[in-house]
């Protein structure tokens, strides 16, 4: 168990603590969007650290592997879904941000089955910065109208890169889908 494989872990840990602060009526709005908006932003910080330290340590495991993009779209679907619930997101917005992931993860399970291994791309990367960052604005909440322009922009541009990534993904490894 490295320290990479420890963050991710740390980071799948974060989620459940995420949540409560944030779903729990028992903190007051403001102060529970600042204490899950910090969990968040740190549990994210966790999966860029644990991916620069698996590349440059060389701490590349299968469990990393696995469990990194795992635990990324558990902190994000969590996140989406929250989102959902407490007013601040379109179902319709979360629901093409999980279809991705699910039509990727099945993608790359096709491949893998092939021995194919299907690589993180830019687009990729690009989508999941948009993502957290958008989510990191609509947990702030703020009320005023740069926020609120803010938002909108966000949340076009991570359809957007979701969108572009997933074409993106399937396009570059069409390959899997012809055997």
């Amino acid at each position: 168990m490295n320290l990479a494989n420890k963050l991710t872990i740390l980071r799948v840990i974060m989620i459940p603590v995420f949540l409560l602060l944030l779903l729990t009526s028992w903190i007051p709005d403001p102060q529970k969007r600042i204490i899950s908006v910090t969990i968040f932003a740190l549990a994210s910080l966790t999966d860029y650290l644990d991916g620069y330290i698996a590349r440059k340590y060389n701490m590349v495991t299968n469990f990393g592997k696995f469990m990194d993009p795992l635990a990324d779209k558990l902190l994000v679907t969590s996140a989406l879904i929250s989102l959902v619930e407490l007013g601040d997101l379109s179902a319709w917005i979360a629901i093409i941000i999980i279809s991705r992931e699910f039509i990727i993860t099945g993608f790359r399970l096709v491949a893998a089955s092939d021995g194919i291994v299907i690589a993180a791309s830019w687009w990729g990367k690009i989508k999941t910065f948009s993502q957290m960052l958008m989510i990191i604005v609509l947990l702030l909440n703020l009320n005023n109208i740069i926020f609120y322009y803010l938002e909108y922009i966000l949340i076009g541009a991570v359809v957007v890169f979701t969108l572009v990534s997933c074409i993106d993904y399937i396009a570059k490894n069409k390959e899997v889908l012809k055997q």
